[in-house]
């Protein structure tokens, strides 16, 4: 028997294991069509969070359906090994331990010690995902250091040196001076700081005057090489081609014409640094003759360069700053020193600020390997869901640069490069081949191993065996659909675009579906600093993991950021708790599992209506998942579970279930019908349910009947469902007819217990012919003891049994005349009275509404006078005005809902 308190924490994990263990996550069927989806694979350091928590929800929904639907699904699962990650988790955990740091102990003892942690502590996230319900084919997990991922990628790396797309090359980088490597640009945050302009005046050689330039970093000025203004600018005409006399270092830079300076800012000359400035290496692209100077060294201290001080070299770069202030303040050069809030690029784990740095890296040649990539989102080959994010691919391939894939670390895939004491470099698959290229000379491995997004954009076909020529590999590249956010198109998604068409001639996903962010209630970005992160583990151990599974599920709008809110999880746990409570009435009423996907033969309008209902939810299920609109097959499916099958459809089958079935006779025979459509209608929402809140409709299944698992289960047969057109208008109409008359009743507070009087005016026949096939159910759910009919005279009134009686008997039980006051209603091309004399105040419910009317007026004139106001609009924050709007609306509506209320009472 179903348990009468519903606790999603005495299944969840018990089905989990069972699924698991039973092989359902990937059942045998060679012969089915595949689908395969490649999991955005997590970092092995990492633990779940509410992004993982959406990405990982709309992917098994997908591999849910597909399963359920006879594909051969595949989710394709495995960790990264993050490199920076987790090189400084152990490190970490070194110093904590006391022991010997990883230069103490050497790259070898270092590299045990991490593959000993990953041991321990990598399976956390997995774990993790596991409690989401996530059913990954964990059978065949992956992880991208492991041997044969490995291999891989040192292939992927020898093959693009020798077809000379990948090349050591000196060129700026993101440098991380803690950690003392190189970093992606998605490792640096941006962040508002306290800093400054200093305005410097530049003397010019000849001594005819100077030339002011401004600067956040003022060390960097003992790197210069040149000063910039633009072509058109006249102030700086017969100034191009002159001398600076640089007033630190003195070199002498020349000042050039470059569109990079820009006339309206600040003086419109700029100093250029191409060492140390993305931009400014862009200029020496173009001026060449201007050279570079590194200044720096790995730990961002002054180095000694050409023409720096002997008093500067080894000044970290803060005290190089204020020393080189102070200097130029010495020399009467300060022009002026303004304070403003500054962007800066910080290290995203190390929290120190990144330096442009010029270093000798190595890096793949991605304009040409983007060719194909972006050719293949054009023609139609990929596409995006939404389709507006393949503006942000196409922008970004078409002006893409070359991409550093060397890291400066000890964890990770080494770099399969070895160098000669001349300078020569070998790349080969071992160490045995580059030796043998090499002859005699002895040869020394590259120290660096290779940026963690190198390896994953090998992801969907290195998980799959390749380079070997496996099954696996054949039957499941390319896969069909890609999950990921928005924010890693650049990083991950083009280059597994750009890897997949270059070595297997084929795109690695027919489909890329890019979801939002997942903010907090108010809209805001979540973020530890702002204390406003969620921990989906706890509103798992809170509200069950299905809550919030369909939380996302209903929350995931194509083109939108989700704002979550605990409310809505709680919501849906009470969506829940209603199936499992409906799923108890079912079971106490002798409505049990059916045995065939097929819907039993139905007589009553009523069981024919539900069929349909089924059929129709199915339908628009299968189009939600074509169109990848999640929130769309979450609102259908609880529409047709709350709304259609439990507020009305068991309330309308309760008088037909009364009978036995052996008592024999016409009532048993409808009691039995009803049963089995019953039973047939919830295994089929149970079905359809299932991809979004598997747990709770697996144990409901096993609980109505004893067979096989539902996860195997066989999705609903919409084709060859029956549709009974004019049952599912009577049914729609009765419902229609009861809800018109609730809301009537409840605007006005008319009690529950009270029994009202209907009387319908200008009635048709096909009114009668539905009145007298549903009366009983109308004077049950709409709380109706009598009815009269304006079109059949007063002397044909019935009351709710059906009895016929005179008009005069139906006026003297309600205890008053049809001209007193009434609630009026109309509804499909009928109009009703409901008379109120005798049943509640109606002076007092009048003076009731309009109190709440002006009330509701009032606030709504307030927040339209708001919205009106620009100050506001255009100066509030965004959630702000959302939320005003929202508020508007609201009040708009109760608005208009008190004033209907108010003319029903005329």
């Amino acid at each position: 028997m179903i348990d009468k308190i519903f606790d999603p924490a005495s299944f969840e994990q018990r089905w989990y294991a069972h699924w698991e263990t039973s092989g359902a996550f990937r059942p045998a069927r060679p012969q089915a069509q595949p689908f395969t989806i490649v999991i955005p694979p997590p970092n092995v350091t990492g633990s779940l969070h509410i992004g993982h928590a959406l990405d990982n929800t709309l992917q098994d929904v997908l591999i849910r359906w597909h399963r359920l639907n006879g594909r051969d699904a595949r989710w394709v699962v495995g960790t990264d090994h993050a490199g920076i990650a987790t090189q400084m988790v152990v490190e970490r955990r070194l110093a904590e331990a006391q022991a010997p740091s990883r230069t103490a102990m050497g790259r070898e003892a270092f590299e045990a010690k991490v593959w000993e942690w990953k041991a321990e502590s990598g399976g956390t996230i997995t774990r993790q995902l596991r409690r989401l319900g996530a059913s990954c084919d964990w059978q065949n997990e992956r992880f991208t250091m492991d041997e044969g991922f490995n291999r891989a990628v040192i292939k992927v790396f020898v093959e693009l040196y020798n077809q000379k797309l990948l090349y050591r090359d000196k060129r700026l980088v993101n440098w991380d001076p803690k950690l003392k490597t190189a970093i992606s640009d998605l490792e640096v945050e941006t962040r508002e700081v306290a800093g400054s302009f200093t305005h410097i005046r530049y003397p010019l050689a000849d001594g005819s005057g100077h030339v002011i330039v401004a600067t956040t970093r003022p060390e960097t000025m003992l790197g210069d090489t040149c000063v910039a203004v633009h072509p058109e600018d006249a102030r700086y005409t017969a100034m191009v081609g002159k001398m600076i006399a640089h007033p630190i270092t003195g070199r002498q830079i020349p000042i050039i014409a470059d569109e990079w300076a820009d006339p309206e800012l600040g003086s419109g000359a700029v100093k250029i640094t191409p060492a140390h400035d993305f931009n400014d290496w862009a200029v020496f692209e173009r001026h060449r003759h201007i050279g570079w100077i590194n200044i720096l060294d790995a730990e961002a201290r002054i180095c000694a360069a050409d023409g720096v001080p002997a008093d500067y070299v080894g000044l970290s770069r803060e005290d190089a700053r204020k020393k080189v202030v102070a200097d130029l303040d010495s020399l009467g050069l300060i022009e002026r020193i303004e304070q403003k809030t500054i962007q800066m690029p910080f290290g995203d784990r190390s929290g120190v600020v990144i330096e442009p740095w010029l270093t000798d890296q190595w890096y793949v040649n991605a304009g040409e390997l983007a060719k194909q990539a972006l050719a293949a989102v054009q023609d139609g080959r990929t596409q995006f869901v939404p389709k507006t994010w393949e503006k942000t691919y196409f922008n970004w391939m078409e002006n893409i640069q070359p991409w550093c894939v060397s890291r400066q670390l000890w964890w990770g895939h080494r770099i399969p490069a070895w160098y000669a004491a001349d300078g020569r470099v070998f790349v080969a698959e071992t160490e045995a081949e580059a030796q043998a290229e090499a002859g005699d000379v002895p040869l020394t491995r590259d120290e660096d191993v290779l940026d963690t997004w190198f390896s994953s954009a090998l992801w969907p076909f290195g998980t799959l065996g390749w380079p070997d020529a496996t099954p696996d590999l054949a039957r499941h590249y390319p896969g069909d659909v890609l999950v990921t956010g928005f924010d890693i198109i650049f990083f991950w998604v083009a280059r597994m675009m750009m890897q997949g068409l270059h070595f297997m001639d084929e795109v690695p996903f027919r489909t890329v579906y890019c979801h939002g962010l997942v903010r907090d209630a108010k809209g805001q970005k979540m973020s530890k600093s702002k204390g406003n992160t969620v921990d989906p583990l706890g509103l798992i151990d809170k509200y069950g993991a299905d809550a919030l599974r369909f939380t996302l599920t209903a929350m995931e709008t194509q083109g939108r950021d989700i704002k979550l809110n605990e409310s809505r999880i709680e919501g849906y746990r009470n969506f829940a708790t209603k199936l499992w409570n409906a799923a108890r009435f079912c079971q106490a009423n002798g409505i049990e599992g059916s045995t065939s996907p097929l819907p039993p033969a139905a007589g009553q309008a009523v069981n024919r209506w539900i069929i349909g209902e089924v059929k129709a939810t199915a339908r628009a299920l299968e189009q939600a998942i074509a169109d990848y609109r999640f929130d769309a097959y979450a609102d259908a499916i609880y529409r047709l579970v709350w709304n259609r099958f439990c507020d009305w459809y068991l309330e309308l089958i309760k008088p037909l279930l009364g009978a036995k079935e052996n008592d024999g006779g016409a009532d048993a025979a409808v009691a039995a019908e009803t049963r089995a459509v019953a039973g047939w209608a919830l295994d089929q929402l149970l079905v359809m349910l299932h991809p979004v809140m598997p747990f709770l409709t697996e144990e409901l299944w096993h609980q109505l009947a004893i067979r096989d698992d539902l996860i195997l289960a066989q999705w609903v047969n919409s084709a060859a469902l029956p549709e009974d057109a004019g049952a599912s208008a009577d049914i729609d109409w009765l419902i229609g007819l009861i809800s018109e008359v609730r809301s009537a009743r409840t605007e006005l507070n008319v009690p529950t217990s009270a029994k009202l009087t209907m009387i319908s005016i200008q009635e048709t026949d096909e009114f009668f012919n539905r009145f007298h096939t549903f009366k009983g159910q109308i004077s049950r759910l709409a709380g109706i003891s009598h009815f009269g009919f304006s079109n059949r005279g007063w002397g044909t009134a019935i009351n709710a049994s059906g009895v016929e009686f005179d008009a005069g008997d139906m006026v003297a039980a309600r205890g008053g005349q049809f001209n007193g006051v009434s609630i009026q209603i109309v509804y499909s091309d009928t109009t009703f009275a409901l008379p109120l004399d005798g049943v509640i105040d109606i002076a007092a419910e009048k003076a009731r509404l309009e109190k709440a009317l002006a009330a509701a007026a009032k606030e709504r004139d307030a927040l339209a006078g708001r919205l009106n106001n620009p100050g506001f609009t255009e100066k509030a924050k965004p959630e702000a005005v959302d939320k005003a709007r929202e508020d508007h609306a609201a009040r708009s509506a109760e608005a208009e809902r008190l004033a209907a209320a108010l003319a029903r009472l005329g």
